[in-house]
């Protein structure tokens, strides 16, 4: 099970499987400083997709949803990038300063899932 404490001071734990799924635990902290920032993009994202969905709904021309599926697709890499730089910022510097090694690992998988 991994844990995660973030700055708003909610916790959320969850399980880790990798390599056979066996689990395993990290031996830092998570300090997000994006969280807000984070949230509220994706609610707007949220939005917009609804908005997307609405436009298929009422038939819409398709390159005005294409338009608009493109205008979601670079705000989330955008939401992605806060993300990746908080993480570098606080997750990683912690991992590092603890001598946990597997989080720079993680952090390539997960460099690897999202290109």
């Amino acid at each position: 099970m991994h844990e995660h404490e973030h700055s708003h001071g909610l916790t959320h734990s969850h399980p880790h499987s990798h390599d056979g799924g066996q689990e395993h635990a990290h031996s830092h902290s998570h300090t997000h400083t994006e969280t807000k920032r984070v949230l509220n993009r994706l609610a707007r994202l949220t939005g917009h997709l609804e908005s997307v969905s609405r436009m298929v709904e009422d038939g819409r021309d398709c390159s005005e949803v294409l338009t608009q599926i493109a205008a979601v697709r670079s705000a989330l890499s955008g939401v992605a990038k806060i993300v990746l730089k908080d993480h570098i910022r606080h997750c990683l510097i912690d991992a590092t300063q603890s001598g946990d090694t597997e989080a720079i690992d993680m952090l390539n998988d997960a460099i690897e899932r999202f290109l």
